[in-house]
């Protein structure tokens, strides 16, 4: 589709209104925002785009303009050599730091993102737009800006609130009276130490003032109230709040330079939002009325549970208090901001602070659901000690889940100056692993002043002679794994975050930026990753809510049920949980009772979400434990097969799957450093190898089915033939491939998508 047309199809579509036409135009934003157009939504690029990507595919940096003065002829210059010198197809401009001028979001300001658009569009690139002075987004100023909170000037009772909880000892056969605490009184609960009985207190309470005949027994007495909380940022759990952080940013924009939109300007981005903040006790003081209305009870009773063990309720209480407060964050800022992006043709995308804490309830709330709204789910890989790529593919699980063709990843800031080996490899894992949207972080407008390295510019003497070489590797990649398509894996690993929600609580003996509470035997992340390196297979993480809602089970397969991401998985991962829902333990029976397969670690699930219906969870473990021998087989041969790893690793797990005798998608030696992952796009299989360590490889690998691929590599842009041969192994279509990689490098087997008739 030509520029001049999308232009023309553009201006036309802003007289329509209906949803129908709005989604529609937001697919094209995306397509041009990230290096394609529709026509080209799922066809591969022919041979010679292939070798030569144009400009559209190339990455788009964050483009830090720091602590200094901008001015129009700095702006158009330094986008010019960036473009030449450097090979990037556009930026996310991130003001940033005290001493930046012009003012942020005055009309000096506005007036160099003017020059900005108006060079961009010239030069044929595309903007991002970044929705805040620093960061975290919600503050319009206060963090990593210049210190001042535009937003809590604006709206001071709409920034982020916090859950205290204050307490007395009573004795029972007395009189409790009690001022009630100052702030919104969010529940009143009585406990009985021993025996965990719980009475609402708020009918005892008349004119602030709390008095109460203490039956026997040893009692708290348990305020819980919402107050606000000082920092300065959005209450993110209130979409009305959210809605006029959006006005003073998002709008400001759009109504000074709506006529860019959907064309230069193609996507907004968030930075860092997170739960940690308020000492890991954000919350909302709506809290109660929209919890009652979504469940048809009210919740105060079940406050205590919030920092204590409340007897055979604790799990289930904590279940619906936690994840409720994760859906409240998820709809009140992620949702917003799309929301808001899609109306204005443009998608939306951004990354958490702290993915990679194990245990998320107090951070992110729920690492996969915080993106069930959000067109383009993100991670950032920065700072060289903290492992996102150990979570890399709980992020592109989440895009899976909720059937979503992107992932971004901001990568690279606050590394240091890291050499060109690991940029590479840093990148291949990155898209191995799902991630097919990759924002170098950064390039920056005074380089005298650079707060994170890497400066990823032809300015910085350790990069220039490569840079080019870099982001025509990035936009092959980008060309081929962006495009729609079916992601194939064999293996699903159930996200447990219903046991991490049983188990967590509020002030628990860890900083709350590290996530607060331990919680023992979480393995679900190490099990993953061992799956990558030790067993050599793919897999996706499913959330437990997509599992009860979009999943089949069809003979011994499990469907996911989705128009693009539609796996079928021969075996489910049931890691470390304490907490399971009652609904997914009898999807996964049935699945088992069919012919699936079954791998428990760690330790097996006693709780249930669902209130008393723990013995019901036991003993279903139970039955699908009990017909099990010791290798892993049925008595039942109808049944898949059945296994629990108490103390698992990387061996355990891949000879638990080899015990399983079945033929995966994709069979290697097993090498720690080889990545692969496979897409079905437009008839077409893709899969993508990556050696990320620092020895060659030369192995063969295993299809299963007839293939006849050719490789294209990505380094060079050269396509050539393979020499694979198909076999008949144990009644299945085998095709075998050499596969010779160099430190550091990458290759893609693309052959037309092969028929199983086995």
């Amino acid at each position: 589709m030509s520029k001049s047309i999308f232009l023309v199809f553009s201006s036309i579509l802003r007289f329509l209104k209906s949803q129908t036409m709005n989604k529609l135009l937001i697919v094209f934003a995306v397509f041009a925002m990230y290096g394609f157009t529709g026509a080209k939504d799922r066809k591969m690029p022919s041979k010679e785009t292939f070798s030569n990507p144009t400009i559209e595919y190339y990455p788009k940096p964050l483009w830090f303009w720091n602590n200094t003065t901008v001015t129009g002829e700095g702006i158009s210059h330094q986008m010019q050599d960036f473009r030449d010198s450097c090979y990037y197809g556009g930026f996310g401009i991130l003001p940033f730091g005290k001493k930046f001028k012009p003012e942020y979001l005055s009309d000096e300001y506005f007036k160099m993102y003017g020059v900005a658009l108006e060079k961009a569009k010239e030069l044929g690139l595309t903007m991002c737009l970044y929705d805040e002075y620093g960061f975290p987004s919600g503050g319009v100023g206060p963090h990593n800006g210049d210190g001042i909170g535009r937003f809590e000037k604006a709206f001071p009772i709409q920034t982020i609130k916090r859950l205290d909880k204050i307490e007395i000892e009573v004795s029972g056969l007395s009189v409790c009276n009690q001022i009630v605490p100052g702030g919104n009184l969010m529940a009143a609960v009585a406990m009985e130490k021993q025996s965990f009985k719980r009475i609402n207190l708020r009918g005892f309470i008349t004119d602030g003032v709390l008095k109460w005949e203490v039956p026997a027994g040893e009692w708290k007495v348990m305020f819980f109230v919402c107050i606000k909380d000082g920092d300065p940022i959005v209450d993110y759990l209130d979409p009305e709040a959210v809605r006029n952080f959006i006005t003073m940013t998002h709008e400001a924009y759009y109504s000074r330079f709506k006529r860019y939109f959907g064309t230069v300007i193609t996507g907004t981005f968030f930075d860092e939002p997170t739960m940690y903040r308020a000492n890991g006790r954000m919350w909302t003081d709506r809290f109660n009325e929209k919890f009652e209305k979504q469940y048809g009870f009210n919740p105060e009773i079940y406050y205590p549970a919030l920092w204590y063990n409340i007897g055979l309720e604790t799990s289930s209480a904590r279940n619906f208090l936690f994840g409720f407060r994760t859906e409240l964050y998820a709809k009140g800022f992620t949702k917003e901001v799309n929301d808001w992006s899609a109306a204005h043709s443009v998608p939306a995308t951004g990354h958490q602070d702290q993915e990679e804490i194990l245990n998320p309830v107090s951070v992110s709330g729920d690492l996969m659901k915080c993106f069930k709204y959000l067109d383009i789910p993100g991670i950032d890989k920065i700072g060289g000690d903290r492992p996102a790529e150990r979570f890399y593919k709980l992020v592109s699980s989440a895009a899976y889940n909720w059937n979503k063709s992107f992932v971004m990843s901001e990568t690279y800031g606050a590394m240091g100056n890291i050499s060109w080996n690991e940029i590479f490899s840093v990148a291949m894992d990155q898209y191995a692993k799902g991630i097919n949207i990759l924002i170098p972080h950064a390039v920056w407008y005074d380089t005298n002043n650079v707060t994170y390295k890497p400066e990823l510019s032809h300015r910085n003497v350790l990069y220039a002679d490569s840079l080019k070489i870099f982001n025509q590797f990035l936009a092959r990649l980008n060309m081929v794994l962006q495009k729609k398509g079916k992601h194939i894996a064999d293996i699903a690993v159930l996200y447990p975050i219903q046991s991490l929600q049983g188990e967590h609580y509020f002030d628990g003996p860890l900083p709350f930026y590290k996530g607060g509470v331990e919680i023992p035997k979480t393995d679900y992340i190490d099990v993953a990753n061992w799956l990558t390196e030790d067993a050599g297979k793919d897999y996706t993480f499913l959330h437990p809510e997509v599992l009860d809602e979009k999943c089949i089970v069809s003979g011994a397969k499990l469907q996911f049920q989705n128009s693009v991401n539609s796996d079928e998985y021969s075996v489910l991962i049931i890691p470390s949980c304490k907490t399971i829902s009652l609904s997914n333990l009898k999807k996964i029976k049935y699945f088992n009772d069919k012919g699936g397969n079954i791998i428990f670690t760690s330790q097996l699930p006693v709780y249930s979400v669902e209130p008393g219906k723990d013995s019901e969870v036991t003993e279903m473990v139970n039955s699908i434990l009990s017909e099990t021998n010791q290798n892993g087989n049925k008595t039942n041969q109808a049944s898949g097969k059945a296994i629990f790893i108490s103390n698992p690793n990387g061996k355990a797990i891949r000879e638990a799957i080899e015990k399983l005798d079945l033929r995966f998608d994709v069979e290697y030696p097993i090498n720690k450093d080889l990545r692969y992952i496979h897409k079905i796009i437009n008839g077409m299989d893709v899969y993508y190898f990556a050696n990320v360590g620092r020895s060659n490889i030369a192995t063969t690998i295993q299809f299963r089915g007839n293939h006849n691929p050719d490789i294209w590599n990505p380094h060079t842009g050269e396509v050539t033939k393979t020499g694979a041969a198909t076999n008949i192994v144990n009644g299945f279509k085998i095709t075998t491939l050499p596969l010779n990689l160099k430190s550091n490098h990458s290759i893609f087997y693309i052959s037309k998508q092969s028929k199983l008739n086995n």
